[in-house]
């Protein structure tokens, strides 16, 4: 077998044989596990790149630059974009939505093709779980105006509801945030007409087994849920962290999408320590895929262990 050069200029070899095209794609991501009697199957929306030298407060560019540079990678950073869709046995529910169009050719768009490759369909959804409304966690509620998920009632903390919502709250944010309330706005907005979006406040029990537990900081209705099956448990903690290199290691790191730097800061430090205590299993948004490991503490701070890959108990 022979392959195509770079850049495919040639077809026929200098031997005469054809020359096999690369296929230059990666296929829509899905991984499954069991967590007791659910099934998670955590989902890939794609990846976008990020200049964290440019975004991360707390810590020089230089520093920054230097962290990566360590680990062998350059920047801007490409990370994840991943959903988590939960099979209850009577329900399917979707933490977050990916970024669905918002992100053009930057990224994201591909979790209706993730879902489908790992055996469902987006109007199967029963319920849409949003951790907050930024782009890419939400953007995928809607194609050119309409409900993705149109049989799906979707839940959303109420602060969070009420800041995108809030004419005072984006005139008073900065520059470099305020096109995320048009966008969060029109990503709900179907849903409100439709009677399909609830929310709710303060630590509650949205379905049997799953608990939103309040996060404020990155966002102000920012949530985390907490899964529960079998005596075992999943935490999916959104946007938690967006740099594992950087802010695991270092958690007093923000980053320029907080809506509050130093409260998304304290959290950050706050969900670490008792994650770390209590040995949950994480999904993370924008750790590389799929996005599942442990948080433990080390000598100079913390450490991410993903999953192993497993075949196994499915």
């Amino acid at each position: 077998m022979r392959f195509e050069p770079e850049g495919g200029q040639r077809s026929i070899g200098p031997d005469g044989r054809k020359l096999v095209p690369r296929a230059r794609s990666q296929a829509p991501a899905f991984y499954r596990m069991m967590l007791g009697e659910w099934e998670v199957t955590a989902l890939c929306d794609g990846t976008v790149d990020v200049p964290f030298d440019a975004l991360l407060s707390g810590m020089a560019p230089a520093d920054v630059q230097e962290i990566y540079g360590h680990c062998g990678e350059g920047l801007p950073a490409e990370i994840s974009i991943n959903a988590y869709l939960i099979h209850t046995g009577s329900q399917l529910v979707l933490v977050d939505t990916g970024a669905g169009e918002l992100f053009g050719e930057r990224g994201g768009g591909e979790l209706a093709d993730a879902i489908k490759l790992a055996g469902y369909l987006v109007d199967q959804i029963d319920v849409v779980l949003l951790t907050h409304v930024h782009a890419d966690h939400s953007g995928g509620l809607t194609i050119d105006g309409k409900r993705v998920f149109e049989n799906a009632v979707v839940h959303v903390a109420d602060a969070e509801r009420q800041h995108w919502f809030s004419a005072e709250d984006e005139a008073n944010a900065p520059a470099h945030r305020k096109h995320s309330f048009p966008q969060g706005r029109a990503s709900l907005a179907p849903y409100i007409d439709a009677g399909r979006l609830k929310t709710f406040g303060g630590r509650t029990e949205l379905l049997p087994g799953i608990t939103a537990i309040p996060a404020p900081g990155h966002t102000p209705g920012h949530t985390l849920y907490q899964l529960q099956s079998g005596g075992q448990r999943l935490v999916i903690w959104g946007d938690i962290v967006h740099s594992a290199q950087v802010q695991i290691p270092h958690p007093n790191v923000s980053i320029k999408f907080d809506s509050d730097e130093s409260a998304a800061a304290a959290q950050r430090e706050a969900v670490f320590q008792q994650a770390a205590d209590e040995h949950w299993l994480i999904g993370a948004a924008h750790i590389s895929f799929p996005g599942l490991g442990r948080l433990s503490r080390d000598a100079s701070g913390y450490r991410w262990t993903p999953v192993t890959y497993s075949r196994r108990g499915l």
